[in-house]
C-alpha cells in the first residue's frame, strides 16, 4: 500500500528562510510537494500565511494577491489565510498556527493520510507533532539551517535540510520582483528618469 502524504507549509516561514538563504523566494510548490513525497503518494498541501491588509499595506497586499493567484493553481493544494492584530504598532499573525496545528491534527484522526510533512521550523508545533505520531502516523519535518527547533527536529521521524542541493529543481522560471516593481511605481510616480 502507498503511504498517502499530507504536506503542511507555515508560510511565513518557508518565505522568511527562503528569502535568507538563498535571495529568493519563487519556488514552484508543485515541484516541492512532489520532491517532499518522493515516491509515495500525495493526499494534498496545505498552505498556511497570514492575509495582509490593504488598508494598511496596499503594496504588499497586492504582491500576495499575486502570488495566491499562481499558487491556487497548484493542483492538490489549499491555502489557508489567517489575519493580523496589530499590537503596540506592529502588526501580529493571529491564528495561523493553530489553524495548522488543528488540520494536521484532524486529518491525522480521521485517518486522511499516513505520513504529515510540515515545513516549518516552529518548535510551538512540536507537541502537535507527537500527538500525530501517538494516533500511529509517521511525521517528518523540512526546515532550514538553523531555523528549526531542537523539540521540533526530536520529534520528527524524518528530515529534510532545506539547502541548495535539495531545492535544485523546484524554483520557477519567474523571479517575483515585488521590491523591484515598487521601485519602479514610485519613480514614475516622482518622474524619475530612467522609469519606464
Amino acid at each position: 500500500m502507498d503511504d498517502r502524504v499530507a504536506i503542511f507549509i507555515d508560510g511565513s516561514n518557508l518565505y522568511h528562510g527562503l528569502r535568507s538563504n538563498f535571495g529568493r523566494h519563487n519556488l514552484n510548490f508543485a515541484e516541492f510537494s512532489s520532491k517532499l513525497c518522493g515516491s509515495r503518494r500525495l493526499f494534498r498541501t496545505y498552505y498556511y500565511n497570514v492575509l495582509q491588509d490593504p488598508a494598511q499595506r496596499p503594496d504588499s497586499y497586492r504582491d500576495q494577491q499575486e502570488f495566491l493567484d499562481n499558487l491556487r493553481k497548484t493542483p492538490y493544494l489549499e491555502i489557508r489565510l489567517g489575519g493580523t492584530k496589530v499590537t503596540q504598532g506592529v502588526p501580529v499573525e493571529k491564528g495561523i498556527d493553530i489553524m495548522l496545528a488543528t488540520d494536521l491534527l484532524y486529518f491525522a484522526w480521521n485517518d486522511f493520510y499516513d505520513v504529515a510533512v510540515l515545513v516549518s521550523g516552529d518548535s510551538d508545533f512540536a507537541y502537535a507533532l507527537q500527538a500525530v505520531k501517538n494516533m500511529g502516523k509517521h511525521v517528518e519535518v523540512a526546515y532550514f539551517e538553523g531555523g528549526a527547533s531542537k523539540d521540533l527536529l526530536n520529534v520528527a521521524d524524518n528530515r529534510y535540510l532545506l539547502n541548495r542541493s535539495y531545492l535544485s529543481g523546484t524554483w520557477t522560471q519567474k523571479r517575483y520582483t515585488y521590491r523591484k516593481r515598487a521601485i519602479a511605481e514610485v519613480q514614475q510616480k516622482q518622474g524619475t528618469p530612467g522609469s519606464e
